[in-house]
Formats: C-alpha cells, structure tokens, sequence
C-alpha cells in the first residue's frame, strides 16, 4: 500500500498518532493536519489521494472541509468522527465524503475501509480507460449505447431504473444518499421522495434478479444504497 498518499485530519493528538503508527506500519505515506484550514491547504499543495477526516475540528465543522475540497478535488474522503447518528453520516455523505467510520474504531476496520477506498480508486482509474463500458461480475452496461445486460441477455429497463443502474454504477462501492440520488435524478421535481425511489430501485433490483443478477445493489437503512464490487 506504500503507492498511496493519506492525509490525516484530526486534532486529537492520540488519535493521531494511533492512525500514523498504523499506516507507518503497512508502508502508507502520510502526511497530518490538526486544523480545517490546514487539512484545505495540504489538500490543495500535497495531493493526497485519500483523507481521513474528522469532523470535530477546533476551527471548523469537517463538514466544510468537505465541500471545500469536494470543490477542485476526487480524492478519496474517509469520515472518522465521534457522531454516530444516521444524520451526520447522510450530511458528510452528501456533502461528498466516500465512506463514514465512527470512534472508537479498530485499526483493522480502519485498513480495510482504506483498502477499499484504494481498489474503488485503481477502478476509477481503470474506468477512465475504459469509460464507454461498465463490468461488474455478471452485469453490464454499455452507456454509449444505454444497453444494460447480465449474462450478456439484454435486460429492458424503464429510462428511471436505466438512470439509477447508470448512476449506482458510475459510483460503484461508494453509498449514495437518498437525497443525493433524488438530485440527480429529478432534480426538484414533485415526484422525487424517498417512496418514488424506492419503487423504482425496488422495480430494478427484479429485473436484475431474475436476469440472474442477485444482491448487487445493497441497502443502507434510513441512508440510500450502494452497488458492491464484484
């Protein structure tokens, strides 16, 4: 894992330090700020491609440093914050944090969200190569021409179900709010509520199952959903 660079953003210096002496030991690069503004100008000079991020800072909420950084950046933004309500985590979420660990944590679930983040970010960059196309185990979807299949049997989807599987896929094994779905697609219109979307994924996760495709897309509860990497 020595070909990755974290950002540490957190005040609490034994904290800190337990994340550093974790990441030393598997061979991360890291780096650390104790503050927002410092974490915004490491983000910006430094180049991380993954930011731990607390979001109890002495000079503001982690919150901020999220849309900052969201703004300009893609690097990978893990949550480690002592708020374990649903609605701190939906906020960071659709704010544009990738993942959400709460304290206290083990520092083996702590490399694990990492190693996850780093196969979502070697996808990405595969991705880029080959954007037109999307493959995850037996499903694909082909965007230049809208064509969804499994198995490689076309499956009809409506326009909706067809956005959806499109937007879940293009964020593959990162968990997307309800909200920001809604956002993305219908924008402010009447329908868009959280039971028109569950219809709809309701409807698509069908299809896929009985075109042989199960489990794909799984469900956060009170949170949105997530397509797991195959």
């Amino acid at each position: 894992m020595n070909d990755i660079r974290i950002l540490i953003v957190e005040d609490d210096s034994s904290v800190s330090n337990l994340i550093a002496t974790t990441l030393k030991i598997h061979g991360c690069e890291y780096m650390k700020a104790t503050s927002g503004a410092q974490a915004i100008a490491a983000a910006s000079s430094l180049n991380p491609q993954l930011i731990l991020l607390d979001l109890g800072l002495p000079d503001m909420d982690g919150i901020e440093v999220i849309r900052s950084v969201r703004s300009w950046s893609s690097a990978m933004i893990i949550i480690i914050s002592a708020r374990h309500e649903d609605s701190d985590k939906i906020t960071a979420l659709d704010a544009g944090a990738d993942d959400y660990l709460t304290k206290p944590f083990s520092v083996d679930e702590l490399m694990a969200r990492i190693r996850a983040a780093q196969r979502r970010m070697n996808w990405l960059a595969m991705q880029k190569e080959e954007s037109a196309v999307f493959v995850n185990g037996s499903l694909k979807v082909d965007y230049a021409a809208n064509v969804v299949s499994v198995n490689d049997v076309p499956v009809h989807l409506t326009n909706i179900e067809y956005r959806l599987l499109s937007l879940l896929s293009r964020n593959v094994g990162k968990v997307l709010t309800h909200s920001w779905i809604i956002s993305r697609i219908w924008g402010n219109e009447m329908e868009s509520d959280i039971s028109s979307l569950r219809v709809y994924m309701t409807s698509l996760r069908k299809k896929l199952r009985q075109a042989g495709e199960n489990d794909i897309i799984i469900t956060h509860i009170g949170i949105g959903y997530q397509m797991i990497r195959r």
